[in-house]
């Protein structure tokens, strides 16, 4: 049986794991699942967005932080990347509505990052629109419990590898 979606390519894509001082991680409800049940957390996530043809990685981080976060470049220390790109594919409802149905799913790298600065140093409403209605810092452990099932792998290896870093 052939798979419709198989030939549509991957989003390139970045993560930023966010990590404060206590080693806990920044996740953020997203606004576009307002109005849904939360079913334990599962609309919970870390920061992440395309991207931009010709950018590098690490300026994709910082940017799609800021975005998201309201987070400035002065609080944040990068300290470790994936070493490998993290695919996850979208479930078959979704392929279509997300990303103007050019993907499949996305592509990702996912940076560590230390915060620096203070909670009121985030601000969800610094850019416009503002994908984050509430944001909170949370056990590292908990990342694959409060994301969609079908990003759950991709947390699982993200945390895996920084785990040591964080």
């Amino acid at each position: 049986m052939n798979d419709p979606f198989s030939a549509l390519p991957y989003r390139p894509c970045v993560g930023v794991m966010l990590v404060n001082h206590a080693g806990h991680a920044f996740v953020g409800k997203r606004i576009d699942t307002r109005g849904q049940p939360d079913e334990g957390g599962t609309y919970w996530q870390m920061p992440q967005g395309g991207i931009d043809d010709g950018e590098e990685l690490r300026a994709a981080a910082l940017r799609e932080l800021w975005e998201e976060t309201g987070v400035e470049e002065r609080h944040v220390t990068l300290l470790a990347q994936t070493r490998e790109e993290l695919l996850y594919d979208l479930p078959d409802d979704l392929i279509g509505k997300l990303w103007g149905g050019k993907y499949r799913g996305q592509r990702q790298h996912w940076v560590l990052a230390r915060f620096g600065g203070e909670d009121s140093d985030v601000r969800l409403d610094a850019h416009d629109p503002a994908e984050f209605e509430a944001w909170q810092w949370v056990s590292p452990a908990q990342l694959p419990d409060l994301i969609v099932p079908f990003k759950k792998r991709v947390y699982r290896a993200v945390l895996d590898e920084f785990r040591d870093l964080i």
